[in-house]
């Protein structure tokens, strides 16, 4: 009669099997796999026939995906039972009397963490793990999970529901570090505290790193440990991915998985039956780890500060007195004379910052980094560059952070990006990667000397963030509340949307007055009647009263357009001067001396306030 699960990891090293997905796309079949499990039975068996041949002792079902949330891609979220338990039932056809069927359930989140709430989570989980153990599995895997927190909360369920053996299986961000900067070492020894009886890693890594993270893993108090590495990393040819690893490579590592004190090894994407073949070779003759001496250190990140670091000269204009910031951006094309003349003017006026969208509207225009540097080189005005989550993938992001700590731009405002079908290429893909949040979180990191995966940068950044706020909505306390949460994830200070509605200035500075950071007001001069019924019914986040729309449709000519618009814009500079010690000045469509007059205005209004308040011996 064959032991139970736990009581054989006890005697010997087991096997698991590879990737199913790995094989069911090298037959050609590229669509939702667990649906197989139904519509091509004789497929997902022959896959787990192929690695028990090989010697797989443990096998796991074809579930990795079939929870309701990922089911729903494919518009089949209401076949999670069905898929389930077909899944278990294949594994057990192609079982023989002595081998493990372990039922397979994947994480969800990636390194986008609030793109699934934990309880939409919760609730997907407990359904599948309820189909897989109504058909008598002989243990849960959960595997693939990069977001530790999500998959604290499904053990905590998994445990709750069963008393069968429970694998649980993180995938490392860097070699011997989650995403969110855990070590391994304390992610396990967290895993077997919340009872899960084998704790282990699998996928993003091959066998050369995943065995040098599991050189600094002690082996756990009473869990078994496991290891199920890639086979190596993808090459991408003629539209697919390929992996390529020789079996004497992976008999090889089997021995120094052993030596780690594995005690259960399969594979992850790429293994087949040959590399899981090759481990069992490589374990044939050897008994599992007993004691183990560690013999490599998390390494204790060092970082260091180069001398004093002078606070940034624009933040400090934030924190102190009133200042004026003006949208200036960048050219579409590569004549850029009149755009120097305009900074030049706009600096001789008095403008406080030149801020440069990160291509605006989605649209591209000359990179604002390139131009934030020369500005910072020729003029007397510091820039204030942003970005948008919307143009780099993570990779991208970072890279572009690094640079421009390096280019001594340390000044960033934090936006979302309009998506890109708004803009001159609607075929361009929107990345999104992070949140404006999440970015803010990870600047906020750098400054710590530390990079998104946990890794020492050798030195910390000085950045300081602003951060978005759209007061043009129904309901402004929801707006106000997502503010604050940018505030607690490390946002300095805030840049409104545009606001043409001087009452509503009003209503922001009562709904935002126990907000501590500093909120600049975005001020628009509109340039035609056309140009504001435009802003008004077609971009997103901008909302014009029916006076301000009629005044401009009042207008008889250009000229009259832009003393009206600039009369609109010294009322509500007006208002805003009340409530709010930073304006923000948003050029349109290029027109500076537009924005060079309303500096004026807000410099002259400046000087006679201070005249009035030294009169009455107030200070600013």
């Amino acid at each position: 009669m064959r032991a139970p699960l736990l009581e054989e990891l006890n005697k010997r090293i087991l096997i698991g099997d590879g990737a199913m997905g790995t094989l069911l796309y090298s037959y050609g079949i590229d669509r939702c796999f667990e649906e197989l499990n139904v519509s091509q039975a004789e497929e997902v068996r022959h896959v787990h026939e192929a690695y028990i041949n090989a010697g797989a002792d443990v096998i796991q079902t074809n579930s990795y995906g079939a929870n309701r949330i990922k089911l729903a891609r494919y518009g089949v979220e209401h076949e999670v039972t069905r898929f389930n338990r077909a899944s278990v039932q294949l594994a057990k056809q192609a079982a023989r009397p002595e081998t493990y069927v372990i039922g397979t359930i994947g994480g969800i989140r990636g390194f986008q963490k609030q793109s699934v709430e934990l309880q939409e989570i919760r609730a997907g989980f407990r359904e599948q793990a309820d189909a897989l153990l109504s058909e008598g599995v002989d243990g849960l895997l959960l595997e693939t999970y990069y977001d530790f927190d999500e998959l604290r909360e499904v053990l905590q369920i998994a445990r709750a529901l069963t008393d069968l053996p429970i694998i649980t299986h993180v995938s490392m961000q860097e070699p011997g570090v989650l995403l969110n900067g855990m070590t391994l070492s304390q992610a396990l020894k967290n895993l077997e505290e919340l009872g899960a009886d084998i704790v282990g890693t699998n996928c993003r890594l091959g066998p050369f790193h995943m065995i040098e993270a599991l050189r600094g893993i002690p082996l756990p108090k009473k869990a078994f440990l496991s290891a199920y590495p890639n086979s190596s990393l993808p090459d991408y040819r003629e539209g697919k991915l390929h992996y390529e690893n020789e079996p004497e490579y992976f008999k090889k590592y089997a021995v120094e998985f052993r030596n780690e004190g594995v005690r259960l090894l399969g594979g992850c994407c790429g293994t087949t039956p040959i590399q899981i073949q090759a481990f069992k070779q490589g374990i044939s003759e050897l008994e599992p780890l007993e004691s183990k001496v560690v013999t490599l250190h998390q390494e204790v990140i060092k970082v260091s500060n180069s001398g004093d670091v002078p606070e940034s000269s624009l933040y400090n204009k934030v924190l102190t007195g009133r200042s004026v910031f003006v949208e200036f951006d960048t050219p579409r094309h590569l004549n850029t004379a009149n755009f120097f003349k305009g900074v030049k003017a706009l600096q001789d006026a008095g403008a406080d910052a030149i801020t440069m969208a990160d291509n605006s509207l989605a649209s591209p225009r000359i990179s604002n980094a390139a131009i934030g540097r020369l500005i910072k080189d020729r003029f007397d005005v510091p820039p204030l560059v942003h970005l948008t989550c919307r143009d780099r993938n993570l990779i991208g992001l970072q890279s572009h952070l690094l640079g421009l700590h390096v280019l001594g731009l340390h000044d960033l405002l934090i936006v979302t990006g309009d998506p890109t079908k708004i803009g001159d290429f609607p075929g361009a893909t929107s990345v999104y990667d992070v949140s404006s949040m999440e970015l803010i979180k990870l600047i906020k990191r750098f400054n710590e000397g530390i990079s998104y995966s946990g890794k020492s940068l050798k030195q910390p950044t000085h950045f300081r963030v602003a951060a978005a706020f759209n007061p043009n909505v129904r309901n402004l306390e929801r707006a106000v509340q997502r503010l604050e949460r940018k505030a607690e994830c490390g946002a300095d200070y805030f840049i409104s949307q545009p606001v043409f509605d001087k009452e509503r200035i009003i209503e922001i500075s009562e709904a935002t007055r126990e907000v501590s950071a500093p909120i600049y007001i975005g001020i628009m001069p509109l340039t035609s009647a056309r140009n504001a019924e435009f802003l008004h019914n077609e971009v997103p986040g901008i909302r014009l009263p029916d006076d301000v729309r009629a005044r401009m449709a009042a207008a008889r000519d250009k000229e009259e357009a832009r003393r009206v618009s600039l009369d609109i814009a010294r009322e509500l500079i007006d208002t805003a001067m009340e409530h709010f010690r930073g304006i923000y000045l948003i050029t349109p469509m290029g027109h500076y001396t537009m924005s060079v007059e309303l500096i004026k205005y807000i410099k002259e209004k400046e000087s006679k306030l201070a005249v009035q308040a030294n009169g009455a011996g107030v200070t600013l």
